[in-house]
């Protein structure tokens, strides 16, 4: 496949027309990626393969791949070649769980499911995943506890469409990240998310989730998670016991 730039106009506005061609590659490759062309954990072709591929350079090739690694996305194996990511991995399932234990301790996490139910999505929540009020939607309650300590909250809101099959049995059952399920049972990867922190005051029910007294100091942390081509596909409002833990973030 051939990357053919936009022929020139006399009309068009001074400066470039059109991005750069190793984001154009860029661009190819999440294409791929999106369609399942190369799945998570598989290995991508060689930077001399999508060169003849593209019709590029190797260099062109590999700054479009520094950029999808840099974006976690893809991911470099010194002496085996380059893969995509998946949630499995540890550096990239932690993207998205920024609560760290005051003592440093790594793992030790354990999940509690409250319930797993379909209804029609409330308005608030169809607006912020591009639904219809009475779309359905699956809501999931959970709290993550650390060394037998309730920390986290989670009200997670899912489209039912991109969900069919999952159940509570199936979320009890399932060991792993719950972004890989969603990736590899589903088929929906998370790329990226915005979020919104403030802090609140424990209600009745977070309290006794959590173990706190009422009125204890949490933190609010409302995630829109997107897929490929910034489609949200789920909606998580967690509430954060910070007595032990703190919320961690790289800026750069």
């Amino acid at each position: 496949m051939s990357v053919i730039s936009p022929p020139a106009s006399a009309d068009a506005p001074v400066g470039p027309a059109f991005s750069p061609l190793y984001q154009q590659i860029k661009a190819l490759m999440t294409k791929s990626l999106q369609h399942a062309e190369w799945r998570p954990g598989e290995a991508i072709p060689s930077e001399m393969e999508l060169a003849a591929r593209f019709k590029v350079s190797q260099g062109t090739v590999r700054k479009a791949i520094d950029e999808l690694a840099a974006e976690n996305l893809l991911v470099r194996r010194q002496g085996k070649g380059t893969f995509v990511a998946t949630h499995a991995e540890e550096h990239v399932q932690f993207r998205f769980l920024r609560l760290m234990p005051d003592s440093g301790e790594t793992g030790g996490m354990t999940r509690r499911l409250i319930d797993c139910r379909r209804q029609r999505a409330p308005a608030e929540v169809a607006r912020a995943l591009h639904l219809r009020a009475s779309d359905p939607v699956i809501r999931v309650r959970r709290v993550l506890s650390f060394r037998g300590t309730p920390v986290v909250f989670d009200d997670i809101w899912l489209p039912s469409a991109l969900f069919k099959g999952l159940t509570g049995e199936r979320l009890a059952a399932y060991r792993g990240p719950l972004y890989g399920l969603f990736e590899t049972e589903f088929g929906v990867r998370m790329i990226r998310a915005e979020e919104q922190i403030r802090a609140v005051a424990a209600q009745a029910a977070s309290a006794e989730l959590l173990a706190l007294p009422l009125g204890a100091p949490l933190l609010s942390v409302e995630r829109l998670s997107m897929t490929y081509g910034d489609k949200p596909v789920e909606l998580r409002r967690g509430l954060y016991s910070t007595a032990s833990h703190y919320y961690r973030n790289d800026l750069s």
